[in-house]
């Protein structure tokens, strides 16, 4: 039965009063929200946690999706229990996978939602012009959607969760896996919605830096609301603990591997041509525990942030485990690389080509990567940085130049290259029903590793990346997080000299980056050679060069400070930090095909 007119609350979007919810997972029943009460009206709220925090199960029992064990879920004062159809055309979910139909052109998918929601022609062609204004797709009406770039597919998915106009907006990890110049656009989408037509916001992001561009923040984990508020209040409970350091003859991989561990370091993380270190409250800065004066240390304040609050908040609910245990690559452990630039070439590219048909994916393409170097790929959605890698790793030829990796010509003997190599892949190539142990099992089989040799790579993977308590359970039922711990064993299982990472911490929260790169810089100081693409920029100051694509070609390449100051007009003052700096390249340059 429809409710009333006069039911409908038009102040308040979401309401959650106490709201509990739990699964039942093989024999064992797991509570993921547990007294939640929260309050929206307006504006544009960010919900983040660690993984498994029970982020998408908020989200879709605020869409009505699923219904509380216990407590109340309401919407513009509609019981999600009783008036489940009437808040459908109240509120709009856009999933982390929503379901494009790849087969069908932009157009036929908006059409598609459009019959869901019984919008007559008038109204729907209205609404869809609207919509390709504000997404930037109207030119690409009739092209499949399976043949947009991936930033084009996610506005897409954004369009058709708004066909119906909806009051309340839920967005799942809405920018996962798009380029920053993608993401920009996703957000001004986001931002014209709360300001011309008074839509409430409700998004997941796995990203602290969108987090604060949010009017309110809530931090949940393990099912339960940590603390809610501005970006504001969370940037309070950090004020004066934060420090950046650099010295100008320490590396920041150096200086970020003493800071971590001077007395009260709750963390530190290397920011731009420094390392930024946060303390406890009670901790006084005393540098000379780990620097000495030939170090030349510099220290100076730096402002407060939102990932800080979170890493100091979740780290007092669940005390900082030990660092990850150092990883042993016995092939490389008398690799000692010093200055890049005079060190052999173990990777190296020359005049390389990728036709597809007519279409050119990667043009005269040339870079050279040193031993022990970390070499980022950046590029937007559809810059050929896939491409590259796949090259590179045999699995797709080159059209035309020369591929070598370790010493050995890809067109000539690219079996013999690949068993030098690893890949973690960006949708984690593992086999979701096989337990994490049989994974292991298999990639070690894979790389021709046999018997007590086998046996001992097993061990030390469930060991290193403390995966024993999950042996036998599937690896599709792994959180996020320990899904890429697995794929990274299974990359290393074999003992690599290099290691492709094509966007590996995509999606995953601040504290299990942090853990992934701590033994991403491991790996590199023992020698192992890592080419890494990713879309989160911050990463992209770990890495010792980067190289920027459009259109299958060099838009830029140097270090990150290099890269920073590139692009700038006579009056611009360097980027302040890397995505500043890649939307300024990509802007500057010609277009890109979308």
């Amino acid at each position: 039965m429809k409710p009333a007119a006069n039911a409908i609350d038009t102040t308040t979007a979401l309401n959650f009063q106490d709201v509990g919810k739990s699964f039942l997972a093989g024999q064992r029943r797991i509570s993921a929200l547990q007294n939640v009460s929260l309050h929206l009206r307006g504006g544009v709220t960010a919900l983040v946690g660690p993984d498994g925090a029970g982020k998408t199960t908020l989200l879709r029992l605020a869409a009505g999706l699923l219904l509380p064990d216990s407590g109340k879920v309401e919407s513009f004062g509609l019981n999600t229990a009783d008036d489940g159809d009437s808040l459908h055309t109240l509120s709009g979910y856009m999933p982390q996978r929503f379901g494009l139909y790849e087969d069908l052109s932009v157009l036929e998918n908006l059409n598609l939602y459009a019959d869901l929601h019984g919008m007559d022609r008038l109204e729907r062609q209205q609404r869809f012009d609207e919509l390709m204004r504000m997404t930037g797709l109207a030119k690409f009406t009739e092209r499949l959607a399976g043949r947009l770039s991936g930033g084009m597919k996610q506005k897409l998915g954004l369009a058709c969760t708004l066909v119906n106009r909806p009051r309340l907006l839920l967005l799942d990890e809405a920018s996962v896996g798009v380029d920053p110049v993608s993401r920009r656009e996703l957000w001004h989408i986001i931002e014209t919605l709360v300001r011309d037509f008074a839509a409430t916001v409700l998004l997941s992001t796995a990203y602290m830096d969108e987090a604060e561009r949010c009017d309110h923040v809530i931090l949940l984990d393990q099912g339960r609301i940590l603390r809610q508020g501005s970006p504001a209040e969370f940037h309070a409970l950090t004020a004066g603990r934060g420090f950046i350091l650099s010295s100008p003859v320490l590396s920041n991989r150096i200086v970020q591997q003493r800071a971590v561990t001077l007395p009260g370091a709750i963390d530190a993380v290397v920011q731009g041509e420094a390392v930024r270190i946060l303390l406890r409250p009670e901790a006084k800065p005393d540098w000379q525990a780990c620097f000495s004066e030939t170090d030349r240390l510099h220290s100076q304040a730096a402002s407060p942030r939102l990932e800080d609050a979170f890493i100091m908040l979740l780290q007092a609910q669940r005390p900082l485990e030990k660092m990850p245990p150092p990883i042993c690559v016995t092939a490389l452990d008398n690799a000692t690389p010093t200055c890049f630039a005079n060190q052999p070439a173990i990777i190296e590219v020359d005049a390389v080509d990728r036709w597809f048909g007519e279409f050119q994916a990667v043009k005269k393409l040339s870079f050279r990567v040193c031993q022990g170097e970390i070499f980022g790929l950046l590029g937007a959605n559809g810059a050929g940085k896939t491409t590259t890698f796949r090259m590179l790793c045999g699995l797709l030829p080159a059209s035309n130049g020369k591929l070598s990796v370790a010493g050995v010509d890809l067109r000539r003997a690219a079996a013999k290259a690949r068993s030098r190599l690893g890949y973690m892949s960006q949708k984690f190539s593992l086999y979701g029903q096989l337990s994490v142990r049989q994974n292991l099992e298999f990639f070690s089989h894979a790389y021709g590793l046999r018997n007590q040799h086998r046996r001992q790579r097993i061990a030390w993977a469930l060991e290193q990346f403390d995966l024993q308590a999950f042996a036998d359970v599937n690896s599709t039922d792994l959180a996020l997080g320990y899904k890429q711990r697995l794929a990274l064993a299974c990359a290393l299982m074999h003992e690599p000299a290099i290691l492709f990472l094509d966007e590996p911490t995509s999606g995953i929260d601040p504290l299990a980056r942090r853990e992934f790169w701590t033994r991403i810089n491991q790996l590199a100081g023992q020698g192992v050679t890592i080419l890494v693409t990713t879309h989160f920029m911050e990463e992209a100051e770990y890495c010792d060069r980067l190289l920027i694509m459009r259109e299958g070609d060099i838009l830029a390449a140097g270090t990150p400070a290099e890269i920073k100051r590139l692009g700038i007009a006579a009056d611009q003052a360097p980027a302040d930090n890397m995505e500043e700096a890649f939307i300024r390249l990509v802007e500057t340059g010609e277009a890109a095909p979308l």
